[in-house]
């Protein structure tokens, strides 16, 4: 979730203007020279869920994590990464080694026009052995601007003052705070990706956009995702998975007219009617002014933190549950196996069903499954998990403490058999 490891309070410089949202391309690009370290020999096994593999065929590893990954200034993530010391990013870059994912989303990975920060977290991290790991290597890799920090010109939050992270088009302190990257072993099909940033609420048939509180003319320029909306299709095997990312805003940090509430739910509807069953997606534009939902029978996979728990939490449950129920897709219930993530743990708010993905600790949601790996029917499952070691238990140092090594969320993964 958004907002809740803020390293510092310090405000960020002057965010750049609304007029060059857009304008910087998105990148997607093959690794030029990885860099490697020697492999140390690895220490205790990882925890069981992490090789889940069925030993029949080939396997494809997919999977998201909200690696919180961000600062309060803009540049620093990059400046934090260009060096392989960071100690939160080899916490991350150890979990994504233990899981091995060949397709992969990070949430909350500030974004900066040169993919510098992207980059660094390949080369620096990933790219090198952490706590004994396997490095990975990501061949193809793909970022874009998101909405976060970009002005919007008005008053969004109502507290009469125009500017600041709450007056942005998706809250952030800078353009591109709380941003995604998508890595993949297998080749980005570039040319057919579809980005949808700059979609407006308003035109989403029968939304919750509350207008009580938007005014005529904050309605013209308020876009629905409060980063982005992707579909990137990544080759595997000369077939074609969309891989379709995304954020939506935390329902929480609003008024009484629960316009948070109201967007994180038509964010996921977004979601849900872009896979486009019975024609719901046809109102949908993309950033390129190509109008329509995904190709019908198009093998894809869902991805992202969602904010969203249908069970527990602030959010609304209808978009969720129509989503994990649309009949195009299949949800594996990943769970922690062997591991922390049980019944009964956090305060507030408790996922009784076992399947949480983020522990937003002490007086707060307590644990929520808000993170997910959807793929559609045409594509097998034959495993999937979140992982969340115990105390006691190998790695389990990487997602303990408060703030954790890591993240408030866990990654989760799904094997398909592509």
């Amino acid at each position: 979730m958004v907002r809740k490891l803020i390293r510092t309070a310090a405000a960020a410089a002057t965010v750049a203007a609304l007029a060059l949202a857009g304008a910087v391309p998105a990148l997607a690009h093959p690794v030029i020279e990885a860099r490697h370290s020697t492999v140390q020999p690895n220490r205790a096994a990882p925890m069981p869920y992490a090789q889940g593999v069925d030993s029949v065929g080939p396997s494809l590893r997919v999977a998201t994590f909200n690696a919180s990954l961000n600062r309060p200034q803009a540049g620093q993530l990059a400046a934090d990464l260009a060096s392989p010391l960071d100690a939160q990013a080899q916490a991350v870059a150890e979990i994504v080694q233990r899981n091995a994912p060949d397709v992969l989303l990070l949430n909350e990975f500030d974004y900066d026009a040169d993919a510098a920060a992207a980059e660094s977290f390949r080369d620096n991290y990933l790219a090198r052995s952490q706590g004994g790991q396997s490095p990975v290597d990501y061949p193809y890799m793909y970022v874009a601007p998101s909405n976060t920090g970009i002005p919007s010109g008005a008053d969004l939050d109502g507290d009469g003052i125009v500017g600041g992270p709450a007056d942005a088009l998706g809250y952030g302190d800078f353009e591109g705070q709380y941003g995604m990257v998508l890595y993949s072993k297998h080749p980005i099909d570039t040319a057919n990706v579809r980005t949808f940033q700059n979609f407006l609420w308003k035109d989403m048939p029968d939304s919750q956009l509350p207008t009580e509180h938007y005014d005529k003319l904050v309605r013209g320029v308020l876009r629905l995702p409060s980063k982005s909306l992707w579909d990137v299709p990544v080759t595997v095997g000369g077939k074609t998975i969309h891989v379709i990312a995304a954020h939506p805003t935390p329902p929480v940090f609003d008024g009484p007219e629960k316009r948070n509430r109201a967007r994180n739910h038509d964010e996921i509807r977004m979601i849900n009617d872009y896979l486009g069953a019975d024609g719901a997606g046809d109102y949908i534009y993309d950033d390129e002014g190509k109008t329509g939902a995904l190709e019908a029978g198009s093998d894809f996979v869902v991805l992202g933190d969602l904010n969203a728990d249908a069970d527990a939490g602030d959010s609304s449950p209808e978009a969720i549950t129509a989503l994990r129920e649309n009949p195009l897709l299949q949800d594996p219930l990943p769970a922690a196996q062997q591991g922390a993530n049980h019944p009964r743990r956090g305060v507030a708010g408790i996922n009784n069903n076992g399947l949480g993905t983020a522990d937003f600790g002490r007086g707060s949601s307590g644990v929520l499954r808000v993170d997910y790996v959807l793929p559609s029917v045409t594509l097998p499952v034959r495993n999937a998990g979140v992982y969340w070691p115990e105390a006691g238990q190998d790695g389990a140092e990487l997602v303990s403490g408060w703030p954790p090594a890591s993240s408030d969320h866990r990654l989760v993964w799904v094997d398909l058999k592509p």
